[in-house]
């Protein structure tokens, strides 16, 4: 063989090694792609809702009001809250519904005047399920999960 058609050989060799390396970059950027889209739907996907209610006559109303359940809700007088509540006995970041390891949580961001659940304040985090009052200052929401 003469010194061109080895010279050939080599060059094809490294073409062909390029496109190789080329293309196992477009299909690493092409999985991390649809991870960060699989991610990025996962926390728009709506789990639920909570539902504003107003106490008539010692029972809770729906007043109509209805906010969407995220895997990570934050409530509070924040307008950068998911939640924002227009009531002066509300922190401006004042509570946190959180979906850990298939399970709700509520948790108090220590706020002036308490986080209730069905009544019951809210010291440390817990669980909480389909259909409890949560109580954020003197507003009231009715947790209600898809399933």
């Amino acid at each position: 063989m003469t010194t061109e058609v080895i010279l050939l050989i080599l060059r094809v060799l490294a073409g062909l090694a390029l496109l190789v390396l080329l293309g196992l970059l477009c299909f690493a950027l092409w999985r991390d792609y649809r991870s960060a889209a699989n991610e990025v739907e996962a926390r728009r996907r709506v789990y639920g809702q909570l539902i504003r209610l107003q106490k008539i006559d010692g029972t809770y109303t729906p007043t109509g009001e209805t906010f969407p359940l995220l895997p990570l809700t934050s409530l509070g007088r924040s307008p950068t809250n998911t939640i924002a509540i227009n009531n002066d006995f509300a922190s401006s970041e004042h509570a946190l519904v959180a979906l850990r390891n298939g399970q709700w949580w509520l948790e108090d961001r220590q706020s002036r005047n308490g986080t209730t659940v069905n009544g019951i304040a809210v010291s440390q985090p817990i669980i909480i399920t389909d259909g409890d009052i949560i109580g954020i200052g003197a507003a009231q929401f009715r947790l209600e999960l898809d399933h």
